[in-house]
């Protein structure tokens, strides 16, 4: 008989409040967990009612989820607090804000280690972090390898999701992909018709809910030790500015269109983080990913995994018009 995942883990679920259309015309106001990585993970594995799921959190942070989600709160300095939270887990999944300090991630590897969890998912999420000319200009990429061999060090196996970046996220904020929704205002890119592959967080969490709900041996056999490919849109900005003329009802007529170099973008906002500008890192970072030399465009490159999923073909005006619907509400991310 094949044996599964049973009891997962999950780091860095937090409260944030998103109003969607709907809730602000229904007044259904709710405190929800975060729209990323791990509250998309937790909705999809949910649905299938097959895992139990645990989730860390700093101690006095106050986290609302279902109740059949067991909350532990945790002191991420302490390897004993930490070891004893994740005893009898079977995966640990970990998804923190990428300025968290790094001790905190090399903490709940070691512990995990020690408390024999067997699989990792490694705060390892984003554009192809196996690209070394990237990892060259973005030092996220050499960490995020960096953490493989501590996994494996330990005996412990790894897997890790290539999806681009979040395209709900990134179209929400105007320095990520260049397009103001609020303002009517969009910054191309050199032309604005370079190609990326980007995910949406519904198909991210669709990714993991699946990948950990095969049966061990499918799994080791196929993706042990591995970076999955996935995406839901190789567009350009101008499709993405196209979409939201759909869901908007707009034209280029109606927005302030300009255009900027990559690589002077990529400077500008290396200085800005110098200069302590909390935006210039993701300027920089976005900027470099778009450069015109396929960077961004693994799918063309490396294919993807999707298909090998069974991960479905996803809406462009549907995403987009979540995203709208995040601005309007006054969506704010980086919120206590």
């Amino acid at each position: 008989m094949s044996s599964y995942i049973k009891k997962v883990a999950i780091v860095g679920v937090r409260n944030y409040t998103f109003y969607t259309a709907s809730e602000l015309q229904t007044n259904n106001i709710n405190k929800k967990a975060t729209g990323n990585m791990g509250k998309h993970t937790i909705t999809e594995l949910q649905k299938g009612n097959n895992h139990s799921i645990t989730v860390l959190t700093r101690k006095g942070s106050n986290l609302s989820l279902s109740p059949s989600i067991n909350i532990l709160e945790v002191d991420y300095e302490s390897l004993e607090n930490l070891t004893s939270a994740l005893a009898g887990q079977d995966l640990l999944m970990i998804t923190l804000a990428v300025n968290t300090p790094p001790h905190v991630h090399s903490n709940l590897i070691s512990a995990a280690g020690s408390a024999g969890v067997k699989y990792i998912i490694p705060n390892a999420y984003g554009f192809d972090f196996h690209n070394e000319g990237i990892n060259a200009d973005v030092p996220f990429g050499k960490m995020a390898q960096n953490y493989f061999p501590d996994i494996e060090s330990k005996g412990m196996i790894h897997f890790s999701l290539i999806c681009g970046f979040w395209y709900e996220w990134s179209l929400g904020l105007p320095w990520c992909y260049g397009i103001d929704i609020a303002s009517r205002k969009a910054i191309f890119y050199d032309d604005g018709m370079t190609k990326m592959n980007t995910s949406t967080w519904i198909q991210c969490g669709k990714t993991i809910a699946t990948l950990i709900s095969l049966p061990e041996k499918e799994l080791e056999a196929k993706y042990k030790n591995r970076s999955l490919h996935v995406s839901s849109f190789r567009l350009s900005q101008r499709e993405m500015l196209d979409s939201l003329h759909r869901v908007l009802g707009t034209k280029d007529e109606d927005w302030e269109i300009s255009y900027e170099n990559t690589k002077e973008r990529y400077q500008q906002g290396m200085q800005d983080m110098k200069n302590g500008d909390p935006t210039g890192f993701s300027k920089a970072m976005y900027a470099r990913v778009f450069y015109p030399d396929g960077s961004g465009d693994y799918e063309s490159s490396k294919g993807l995994d999707n298909e090998d999923l069974g991960l479905p073909h996803e809406d462009l005006d549907e995403a987009t018009k979540r995203a709208v619907e995040m601005v309007n509400s006054g969506w704010n991310p980086f919120a206590a």
